[in-house]
């Protein structure tokens, strides 16, 4: 069983939002997940965030084997950026 961190699709037609999760590596992409480790918006509009990530958990699942997407790679890099910044 291989884990991936990876993006779930939600939200409505041109307006995604995507939950990062941590799923088996054979499941479909909006299908079955082992943990939800936060949200991603890539276009905030207002007062919305652009990412709402638990960082710990997410390292946590890096530490055990868990391969992440290059997306998601991208937006845990950037969430432990703001983490440090706030």
């Amino acid at each position: 069983m291989a884990l991936r961190i990876r993006l779930q699709r939600h939200g409505s037609v041109h307006n995604p939002m995507y939950r990062l999760v941590v799923a088996e590596s054979t499941s479909s992409r909006d299908g079955k997940f082992v943990e939800n480790l936060g949200l991603y918006n890539p276009s905030p509009r207002g007062k919305d965030v652009e990412t709402q990530i638990n960082v710990e958990r997410a390292d946590y699942w890096l530490s055990v084997g868990a391969l992440p997407s290059d997306t998601a790679k991208t937006v845990i890099k950037k969430a432990r950026a703001a983490q440090v910044k706030a």
